[in-house]
């Protein structure tokens, strides 16, 4: 029995679920980024408050973009960037699990760097829009 899954109907609509889960997932934390409390958060933790919308922006846009498939490739990484700076200077990589734990920003990155790796996939406005070169997938 041959198993392939890069033309099965099946791996897109895992590949899309996977993105729409991490698109969804920045665009509801993006929303805490343009209240108050986040700025003040972040110079509390020597970031300038300033920073603070335009984290909320990259989370917002970047979501919408991995949702929808165009220039996901480069949302993800910057998207992963983020994670990472949240998993190494803001919770310090303190503990796997529990109040400052990494876990869930880890599974972030791991989602991101996969659709950094496989592109957006058969279904998304890249796909519809075959002229748009891969780097900009």
């Amino acid at each position: 029995m041959d198993a392939n899954l890069k033309t099965s109907k099946f791996h897109d609509l895992s590949h899309f679920g996977l993105r729409l889960v991490v698109g969804t997932f920045f665009i509801v934390h993006s929303q805490l980024k343009f209240g108050p409390g986040f700025g003040g958060f972040l110079q509390s933790v020597g970031i300038p408050a300033e920073m603070a919308p335009l984290i909320g922006l990259l989370e917002l846009i970047g979501g919408i973009a991995i949702i929808i498939g165009i220039l996901s490739r480069i949302a993800s990484a910057l998207l992963a960037i983020d994670m990472l700076g949240a998993i190494v200077y803001i919770k310090k990589m303190q503990e796997f699990s529990g109040k400052n734990g990494v876990e869930l920003e880890l599974l972030a990155f791991i989602i991101l760097l996969s659709t950094m790796v496989l592109g957006p996939g058969r279904i998304s406005i890249s796909h519809l829009i075959k002229k748009i070169p891969k780097i900009l997938q």
